[in-house]
């Protein structure tokens, strides 16, 4: 998976690039009873519990393929699985429903072996007729996703038998492997042939059956969603018996609740993490991480509106804005500014780029020689008549977007530029700003695959509703670096690429890019198992156990 909205929930994922995860209350009823934590605690793995998370934003469907945000990725890849996966390292991959797997030594040809004895959750046998389906329904033209591309690269698909699949690739494709360590192209066909995907967004997408290692319990929208452990999960079944993710807009209110216990983690903000948790009584009840994401966030412009169009105000605003002070007051030094859509310190990284440097004067120069001055004297520039003025939209419930937006909004202010703010509702602000290309300017941002393949953000083809690139950004150089870019094998041939794909990026400024943030997680302390890893902590989730001692809840009606 190229990329997904990273909407900055929480950070529980099973997915490699997924960021979320959504919960039900926790006050017992329905077979939940509270139970007092005693002690001594026995430290061996016990099966039971609830894990309670927060979320900012609910998931919009639970269809991976048609789902282009973080939330339903997160949810969805509890109760999907892939083909294969990546390992804790992000280097390797890792055996999931095909056992094993072989690459022909030209690169395009894989035969993939799959597992026998794996089911769908209603007990149907999933077999490679499945996979086969779905490979069919992400590549129909008429099938609203994003995520097509890397399949569209296959010549044939091939069902040798009814555990045996071969995808053959028309010319060398880098990213080939890494595509199926998702949950995207596997469907049940039992469940849904016979009509197009996007119909089953209201029923099988609120009510999806998966093969994965959560079952689908109930989905109250705006409010929760909450899943049960398969206890015939093919890898076997996971330890915690619920996971249950509360929707709370307000990271202060997701905060209260986990004080007076009615979240067991989430995602704290800087000032949470370095000052609000410094207690006694949080270090005896829980554990707090602090990890670099691999993720970003920008201030992209729409360019099709013709104030963004020229390239030197784009340049103009990005040197305007003071990124490393957007770290230092909004992040309190938690995270590092950035230059370019990679993670810092990693392969693809370019690090000879450090991106447009805070430099209003400059800014100002590049503005006139647009033709931007301030004729009238009112501290706005204009120009034949019009007002440099523009709105910023971000979405609410992340409250480092909102705090940065408001720096950037007196920045520009200071080189004669009106920006207004409006913050939207996940799941609004989404379906009817992005999708819609609704808007001047956005604060978001994308969490990103190992690979460093980022067609789907930036190649001019990408434009289409539902697609990824929604600034519309066309440039020819750039569309060739990313075909080239993913037709070789050669790592060093690669990073030529993208290290020129990132000059050309850095020129353009389509996007500002902001900061990298560190993932601040905090989870509570009975849960044991965490292994802290590139993959973030919740890679081993199914790991996750609660002494029995320790379980907050009975689930005296589990099957």
């Amino acid at each position: 998976m190229p990329g997904t909205r990273e909407s900055r929930h929480s950070f529980l994922t099973l997915s490699c690039v997924a960021l979320a995860m959504l919960a039900v209350g926790c006050g017992g009823g329905s077979g939940e009873d509270r139970v007092a934590v005693s002690a001594p605690v026995d430290e061996t793995p016990a099966y039971g519990d609830v894990i309670v998370s927060g979320s900012i934003g609910d998931a919009s469907v639970l269809i991976p393929m048609l789902a282009g945000d973080s939330a339903s990725h997160s949810i969805s890849g509890m109760i999907f699985d892939g083909l294969i996966a990546y390992d804790k390292n992000l280097s390797e991959f890792e055996p999931r429903l095909a056992e094993r797997w072989e690459v022909a030594e030209n690169g395009l040809e894989i035969v993939f072996h799959l597992r026998r004895d794996v089911r769908w959750q209603d007990g149907v046998p999933f077999t490679a007729r499945d996979v086969e389906f779905a490979f069919r329904t992400i590549t129909h033209p008429d099938t609203l996703t994003a995520y097509a591309e890397d399949y569209r690269q296959v010549e044939r698909f091939e069902v040798v038998d009814d555990f045996t699949i071969r995808v053959t690739y028309r010319q060398p494709f880098a990213p080939a492997l890494g595509s199926w360590a998702s949950s995207l192209v596997v469907l049940p066909k039992h469940l849904l042939d016979g009509k197009p995907i996007n119909d089953h967004a209201r029923d099988f997408g609120r009510h999806p059956v998966g093969l994965g290692p959560y079952r689908f319990e109930s989905w109250e929208s705006q409010k929760q969603i909450s899943l049960r452990a398969n206890h015939d999960y093919y890898r076997g079944r996971p330890y915690i018996e619920r996971a249950v993710t509360r929707v709370i807009p307000d990271t202060q209110t997701q905060f209260l609740e986990l004080k007076s216990g009615g979240l067991d983690e989430m995602g704290l903000t800087p000032l949470q993490f370095q000052r609000q948790t410094d207690t006694a009584e949080f270090q005896q009840d829980f554990a707090k991480y602090k990890y670099l994401t691999n993720s970003y966030s920008y201030l992209g412009y729409n360019l099709k509106r013709p104030l963004f169009q020229d390239v030197r105000v784009r340049r103009a605003i990005s040197h305007a804005i003071d990124k490393q002070e957007i770290v230092d007051a909004v992040l309190l030094g938690l995270g590092s500014p950035a230059a370019v859509p990679y993670k810092p310190g990693t392969y693809w990284f370019n690090d000879r780029l450090k991106g447009p440097q805070y430099d209003p004067e400059k800014a100002k120069r590049l503005l006139a020689e647009a033709g931007w001055t301030d004729s009238d004297g009112d501290g706005v520039l204009d120009r034949e008549g019009a007002r440099f003025q523009f709105e910023i939209i971000t979405n609410k419930g992340n409250e480092q977007r909102e705090k940065a937006a408001t720096v950037i909004q007196r920045r520009l202010a200071e080189i004669g530029i009106k920006v207004t703010i409006k913050v939207i509702e996940w799941a609004a602000f989404i379906n009817n700003f992005i999708d819609k290309r609704n808007f001047d300017a956005v604060i978001l941002g994308w969490s990103l695959s190992p690979d460093p393949d980022q067609y789907d953000i930036w190649h001019s083809s990408k434009t289409r509703p539902k697609e990824f690139n929604f600034v519309t950004y066309a440039n020819a150089e750039v569309d060739e670096l990313l075909e080239k870019g993913r037709r070789t094998f050669d790592r060093s041939e690669r990073k030529k690429h993208y290290d020129r794909l990132q000059e050309v990026l850095d020129e353009e400024q389509p996007y500002t890019f902001l900061y990298v943030a560190d993932a601040l997680p905090i989870v509570h302390k009975r849960f044991h198992g965490i292994e802290p890893a590139p993959a973030g902590i919740s890679y081993n989730f199914n790991e996750w156990y609660v002494p029995a001692s320790m379980q907050k809840y009975r689930i005296t009606d589990a099957p």
